[in-house]
């Protein structure tokens, strides 16, 4: 009986060694990172950034995120807001160029060769879910267009938001991803 508990065991042991070695072991890097900022004794305003680079696919995405927090609660914004955005792709590399694509109403893209910046306008209040930004960014060599998975994308995001006597600029929130 213990023998062939042991061959069951060593069997078992070389399928997942060979699931281990035959299997990607990672396909993507995150990174994500929060700033926050005061706005009066019991409330923050939270700046969220997260990056995704995918290699298989030459990819990132990426999404920002800006709320209210007073104590453990998420809260949006009041509906006399009037906000701006900024948010900025770049890599290190300054023979990269960044295509990408975006998701966001009331925002326009300014594009140079070595970065782009994002600037986004809300009007009014809402729920978190309204704050909310997403795009993704296919970096290639600037002098062949060929892919680059080389180098990681940097996003970094800060908003700043006027209402009813608050007028606060959070800091930067900046995530860095590599691909794997």
């Amino acid at each position: 009986m213990a023998k062939r508990l042991t061959r069951i065991a060593a069997a078992v042991s070389a399928v997942w060694l060979a699931l281990a070695v035959s299997l990607p072991s990672a396909t993507a890097a995150v990174d994500t990172a929060d700033s926050s900022i005061p706005v009066d004794p019991g409330t923050t305003l939270e700046m969220h950034v997260t990056a995704n680079c995918i290699a298989a696919e030459a990819n990132c995405l990426f999404n920002t995120s800006a709320n209210l927090r007073r104590g453990p609660d998420v809260l949006g914004f009041p509906g006399d807001l009037w906000a701006r955005q900024t948010t900025t792709l770049r890599t290190m590399d300054r023979s990269v160029y960044l295509n990408f694509q975006f998701d966001a109403p009331n925002t326009r893209a300014f594009k140079s060769l070595t970065d782009v910046e994002f600037a986004t306008i809300y009007f009014g209040g809402g729920p978190p879910e309204k704050f909310q930004f997403r795009g993704n960014s296919w970096p290639v060599d600037s002098r062949t267009g060929a892919p680059r998975t080389d180098v990681p994308l940097i996003v970094c995001t800060h908003i700043q938001v006027v209402y009813a006597g608050v007028n606060i600029t959070s800091p930067d929130a900046c995530a860095q991803a590599a691909f794997s």
